[in-house]
């Protein structure tokens, strides 16, 4: 019964509040007492009992009440981080105050004419805040925002309220002074810099997660500025405050945050149906504490001219990321100990989703896998040692399989685009480097029940599998990621020591759909998909030949795809005739899903979001092109099992061989192996270059002869950005000033097709294969690939080429597209309660599937 009296009595106080025509004096206590004295009993109630129109009514028509409410509130936090909150009262009315503000922000900062209200002096046209001006006299130019962050910031380690005290005091003793403490004696958990795992409260964890939430609320700010690279010049004045050296608290609170999210385990001491049994007060601690650190680590810029990683810090002086504390210690964490700690967190909590048991639903499940990957980009990307560390050893697998696990099963559902971009630039990153493609090489023996087809080999296979599901099944926005695919296989393939039958067919299909004629002639940028291909194969070949027979006998069964691709027709009535007969290709015909292996046992297809589901939109997809930089690793440098070439041979940016022997003549094809259709491989092209096609067909300006002049691996490297509609299906010939593909076009970039190697393996090993078929009598495959496992090219392939690798960089716009991703999730996270839900976001538009 007192609870439904305290609502009512809130109730009736925001009611004389939003009614009120006449100002409230500050200094009436007895009416504003009414907010925070009365127990609340949570968040939950505040939200329903403050309608939102209510707090635009009062933003509107009685806008010096709703400065004095903030005022007030804030007044409360200031006098409890000053003499401390021990006493439930006061915890309570601590509580209350915070509740308030978090509901309250979103739509001070929805209204441009009172974002700059907190940062303010207190206001001496009002006349009716001098209580506050006397109890603090000496802050009171101080701006309101910084009043509360300093709070805030104390409130985070006050002892018995969100921290444990040192000791338990004499009766005769005052409590810990708030203002005199050394925080860092009260980090939350142990872990990076510091050893200590104080004792685990439900209570503390509650308390620090309704404080990090009003945290989160004063940064979302940058949520009400729109996506465009001007609005987002000046940094946020919330973190900019919060993460400078003013915040005497930054040091410790960056380390509970990290410690807390890298020290959590949902599952515990493994006992079944725990979560069901006792109430986890840590986990939304954990989940507000990865939101904070994501959004305080991509607070990095000055300006628009700002640098974009660590690296450049000490070229940049004291401007950028020098001024934001966070990124600076992260940065400088290097101890191993403290890099194990971070990446065992961080690994269990992504493998979480994974976790397979005998008892259905009997182990806690964690939601917040797109925080925990947006944070793992950033360890990366500000602490190059980190990388390094994730990369010398087998560990990065265990981000890459969790990675791999909710790409493929979020590729179905449109409300996961953000997913599938974040999980897709981490593995670009990593495949930047020389080690991950080593890594791929170990044996994938993790059985996860995804729906991708059995099979025995490495987790360069798995890569490659489950980016050929993602490209022949995945729905049409994803088609922007195509380019980045490819990139990632590019960037690891001259380290793959043995692909399987399996993934080398599944590189085959992607090649057979991506040069069929009217795909390639439906759009200005769809040939850089075959350079990239064609890139995969010839690495592959001239470093890594002698364990890739499988790869090597798939090219030769499939030899007739790289002959067409040569003999590409470039006169004008064929380019007409191949673009006409797109509807008869894109037919419906039966789904070659159902003639692929088996799937793994338990595997279930994934879907679309149940309609009504909510997504946030996100800013354009950077190109692969704008996000990456190219460096050339020349032959000999790290890459084991080259094979050696002639001498004086051309390198493939030249003219490919058009040896009369084999690249005119009709080939009869190879039977296909055991379990690999070639209906199904057929049907499945057709399917794939029908979708791709018709997501490709959004109009582009054509590409001028100055792009087309490059020779063949630059002209990949600066592979414009392949744009995507989701409703575009625009034919090629419906108006004048759209681009169409000419004979002149479709030369330009034919000539500088690397086909060179491919063309002088087949002409080396068709002819040997042929012979050892009919001498022998050979049916089996088992034995063309013994004979293949022995063969040797060295001598007769052309010189090796450089080996281009594709490293991310970062750019304004990668910086824009995180930020609207970051803030989005962050968005879609907190509807319980909804924290800015049904306000005038800017940053992003809020959708139904």
């Amino acid at each position: 019964m007192g609870g439904t009296d305290s609502k009512l009595n809130f109730r009736k106080a925001v009611v004389q509040l939003t009614t009120k025509t006449q100002p409230v004096e500050a200094g009436d206590d007895a009416f504003w007492d009414q907010f925070w004295a009365d127990t609340v009993t949570n968040i939950s109630d505040v939200f329903a009992l403050i309608p939102a129109a209510e707090i635009r009514a009062l933003r509107e028509e009685s806008p010096s009440n709703l400065a004095t409410l903030c005022y007030k509130a804030v007044e409360k936090l200031v006098s409890a981080a000053e003499t401390g909150c021990t006493a439930p009262k006061e915890q309570q009315i601590v509580l209350n105050s915070v509740r308030l503000l978090t509901r309250v922000l979103p739509y001070i900062f929805e209204d441009a004419d009172w974002r700059g209200f907190f940062w303010s002096t207190l206001p001496g046209q009002t006349g009716n805040l001098e209580t506050v001006g006397d109890e603090f006299p000496e802050e009171e130019s101080l701006p309101l925002a910084q009043s509360l962050l300093n709070a805030l910031a104390d409130l985070l380690f006050c002892p018995d309220f969100s921290v444990v005290a040192a000791k338990k005091q004499q009766a005769s003793e005052k409590p810990d002074d708030p203002q005199n403490i050394d925080s860092c004696e009260f980090i939350w958990e142990a872990g990076v810099g510091f050893a200590t795992s104080p004792p685990h409260s439900a209570q503390l964890d509650t308390n620090r997660t309704e404080l990090l939430k009003l945290l989160l609320t004063c940064f979302s700010e940058t949520m009400y500025l729109p996506p465009v690279s001007d609005a987002h010049s000046i940094p946020n004045q919330w973190i900019t405050y919060l993460c400078s050296p003013e915040n005497r608290h930054a040091l410790p609170l960056f380390t509970s945050l990290i410690n807390v999210v890298c020290a959590y385990d949902p599952v515990g001491y493994g006992m079944p149906y725990n979560h069901l049994l006792f109430n986890d007060t840590r986990e939304p601690l954990v989940e507000v504490a990865s939101q904070i650190l994501v959004v305080t680590l991509d607070h990095t810029q000055s300006g628009p001219n700002a640098p974009s990683s660590v690296d450049t810090l000490d070229e940049s002086g004291e401007h950028g990321m020098a001024d934001n504390l966070f990124v600076n210690y992260l940065s400088r964490i290097h101890r191993e100990e403290d890099f194990r700690f971070v990446l065992k967190g961080l690994t269990r909590l992504l493998n979480n989703p994974l976790i397979q048991t005998y008892l259905p639903g009997s182990t806690k499940k964690i939601a917040f896998h797109q925080e925990l990957l947006v944070l793992f980009w950033k360890m990366c990307d500000h602490n190059k040692k980190f990388l390094f560390f994730v990369l010398k050893s087998s560990d990065v697998l265990d981000v890459l399989v969790p990675i791999l696990y909710h790409l493929n099963d979020a590729r179905a559902d449109q409300s996961r685009v953000g997913l599938m971009h974040i999980g897709v630039f981490i593995l670009l990153l990593l495949s930047g480097e020389r080690n991950f493609g080593v890594r791929l090489n170990k044996p994938y023996s993790v059985r996860v029940p995804m729906d991708i087809p059995v099979f025995t080999g490495t987790h360069a296979d798995f890569l490659v599998i489950v980016f050929h599901k993602i490209i022949t099944s995945g729905h049409q926005r994803l088609q922007p990621l195509y380019d980045c695919l490819l990139t990632i296989i590019v960037n690891v393939s001259p380290y793959l020591k043995s692909l399987s039958m399996v993934s080398a067919n599944k590189l085959l299909h992607l090649l057979e759909a991506f040069s069929t004629p009217w795909f390639l002639f439906s759009n200005p940028s769809n040939h850089h998909l075959v350079f990239f291909i064609l890139e995969v194969f010839n690495n592959i070949i001239q470093y890594q030949f002698d364990g890739n027979s499988n790869l090597v006998y798939t090219i030769i069964r499939k030899r007739n795809v790289f002959h067409q691709l040569a003999n590409l027709p470039v006169e004008p009535h064929a380019i007409t005739q191949a673009l006409t007969r797109r509807g008869k290709k894109a037919a419906p015909a039966p789904t070659g899903e159902a003639l692929e292996q088996p799937m793994m046992e338990g595997a279930l297809p994934p879907v679309d979001a149940e309609p009504g589901t909510l997504k946030a939109s996100l800013a354009a997809t950077p190109g692969v092109a704008s996000m990456t930089e190219t460096s050339k690793v020349m032959p000999g440098e790290g890459v084991e099992g080259a094979t050696g070439g002639a001498e004086g041979g051309e390198t493939p940016a030249d003219s490919p061989v058009k040896d009369p022997e084999t690249a005119g003549q009709t080939e009869k094809p190879q039977p296909p192996p055991p379990g690999v259709s070639d209906t199904e491989s057929s049907v499945e092209s057709q399917q794939l270059a029908a979708a791709a096609a018709k997501e490709a067909s959004s109009i582009q300006p054509p590409i001028t002869p100055t792009e087309v002049a490059t020779p063949a691996e630059e002209s990949v490297a600066r592979a414009p950005q392949r744009t995507a509609s989701v409703s575009s299906s625009v034919t090629t010939t419906t108006t004048s000033n759209e681009w169409r593909a000419t004979p002149e076009w479709v030369q330009s970039w034919k000539q500088k097709l690397p086909l060179q190697t491919i063309m002088r393996l087949l002409q080396v090993l068709v002819p040997q294969v042929e012979k050892i078929c009919i001498d022998k009598g050979l049916t089996d495959e088992s034995e063309i690939l013994k004979f293949l496992q022995h063969g040797t090219l060295v001598g007769l392939l052309p010189v090796p080429h450089p080996i281009l690798i594709r490293k991310y960089q970062a750019n304004s716009g990668t910086t824009l597209w995180f930020r609207t991703y970051m803030w989005g999730v962050i968005y879609l996270r907190n509807l319980e309660p909804p924290i800015w839900y049904d306000t005038d976001v800017k940053l992003f538009e809020i959708q139904r599937v």
